[in-house]
């Protein structure tokens, strides 16, 4: 990496760093306009944030879908796509857009295997950090096809410690260094062998599903406290092997998710403007409309309990 590379800020797309913390020029990648589910939408958290940079803003390149990509059409600092037509954002990264957006003091980038790759590769001038790594990024963020050894380290370690920024700035200088250093690998490998227990915690809960109409919904309130931190992400694909939708819900939230290619419109469905149609959270209070919509009414009346009414397989990674 250049000895003067642009700071990198690691963030997700409701809670955006403020603007006037930001140093210089800005390039934000793979952070996706906010929706409307369970929270402020892009009005007030994406468009404040946009206002605030103003031209300081150089490039904002992300592949999650929303309503409000079209307000930015006639913007070349923006590229925005679907997630059907970019099933991860490094794959548009590329040295075309990196020179064409001029030099940059900071990065804005989520902060999970998709983001840090692109902060990666952009800061490679638009080259990939390892062969493979844009085809991982992709099979990680869509949750299809076959992970390399590499990238599945990656993505387990950054899982095994959500909040760990220092492992994500490592991370992103291991991997804008080419992904050679032997010694920062085995520390990765070594931390992704803490996500082992989060999967194996969301196989348990995947077996108190219970399958009705549409979907596949179990109760997750309290799991974490008992048996310990799961991963949402590989429960609710544990799901999808049950029925078109699942459903995995606690005392506050209520995540439905089906597959990125299914055709699957759940904003529609449930009246949400803007975010991704696969992948949607909404307040707890709204579970018994969830469950008529899928027509599977019948699990809120015993909404708290339930057994498994199908063995799931664990998801190909």
């Amino acid at each position: 990496m250049p000895a003067a590379s642009p700071a990198i800020v690691f963030s997700t797309p409701r809670r955006l760093p403020k603007p006037a913390s930001l140093a210089g020029r800005v390039v934000v990648l793979d952070i996706a306009f906010a929706a409307d589910g369970t929270g402020s939408g892009f009005a007030k958290v994406t468009g404040v944030f946009i206002a605030g940079l103003g031209a300081r803003l150089a490039a904002w390149i992300d592949h999650h879908d929303h309503q409000r990509h079209a307000d930015f059409e006639n913007d070349s600092r923006f590229v925005l796509r679907k997630k059907s037509e970019h099933g991860a954002c490094p794959e548009l990264v590329t040295p075309e857009r990196v020179k064409n957006a001029g030099p940059v003091d900071t990065i804005v980038c989520h902060d999970d295997f998709d983001g840090l790759c692109a902060a990666a590769k952009w800061l490679r001038g638009g080259v990939e950090p390892y062969a493979g790594a844009d085809v991982d990024a992709r099979a990680i963020d869509t949750r299809t096809g076959t992970v390399g050894a590499l990238g599945t380290s990656l993505d387990r370690a950054l899982r095994a410690r959500p909040r760990d920024h220092e492992l994500r700035a490592t991370i992103v200088r291991f991997l804008a260094d080419g992904a050679h250093d032997t010694t920062t690998r085995a520390h990765i490998e070594s931390v992704a062998a803490e996500f082992v227990e989060n999967e194996r915690n969301a196989q348990a809960l995947a077996a108190h599903y219970r399958v009705a109409g549409r979907a596949a919904v179990v109760d997750a309130t309290g799991f974490a406290e008992r048996q310990g931190p799961y991963d949402k992400t590989f429960a609710l694909l544990l799901g999808q092997n049950l029925a078109p939708v699942a459903v995995v819900y606690d005392a506050s939230t209520v995540t439905l998710a089906a597959p990125f290619d299914s055709g699957e419109n759940l904003l529609e469905l449930l009246g949400i403007a803007g975010g991704m149609p696969t992948r949607v959270s909404v307040p707890r209070a709204r579970l018994p409309e969830v469950l008529r919509l899928l027509g599977a009414q019948s699990l809120s009346e015993h909404p708290e309990s339930g057994t498994s009414s199908a063995t799931p397989s664990p998801h190909a990674r």
